[in-house]
Parts: C-alpha cells; sequence; structure tokens
C-alpha cells in the first residue's frame, strides 16, 4: 500500500513473494525485478539479502530470542 515507484514496488514484492512461498515461479519473480530495470547482479544481491533477513528471523523466532529494551 505503500507509494513506491515500480523500482522500489518490484522490489518490495519479489521480497515479500520471496519469504511467503520462496519455491513458487522464480523465473517470473527475477522477470518482474528485469522489467523494473534490475541487472542479474542486483537480484542476486536482492535475493541474497531477502534470504539472509528469513534466515536470521527464523533462527531468532525457533530459539525465542527477545529485543533488549532501547536506551534513550
Amino acid at each position: 500500500m505503500a507509494p513506491l515507484d515500480l523500482a522500489d514496488r518490484a522490489l518490495a514484492d519479489f521480497a515479500a513473494s520471496l519469504t511467503s512461498d520462496p519455491a513458487v515461479d522464480s523465473a517470473s519473480r527475477a522477470a518482474s525485478l528485469r522489467d523494473a530495470g534490475f541487472d542479474d547482479a542486483a537480484i542476486l544481491a536482492a535475493t541474497a539479502i531477502a534470504g539472509y533477513f528469513n534466515f536470521i528471523n527464523r533462527i531468532a523466532l525457533a530459539l525465542g530470542v527477545e529485543l533488549e529494551a532501547r536506551s534513550a
């Protein structure tokens, strides 16, 4: 729902799709990024970053990691 330009919307949709259903039609996901102007190196970086955040979040959730209190 955020007002994003075409490239940012494609990137957000890509990350959300990769997060919610990683095995679904990876070729069309990459094509949507290419259509928005991303090259192969940028698609690889986006995939690695989204994958890394998903990986770390799942480890934290599985171990019950809690956020530390924030100091002002």
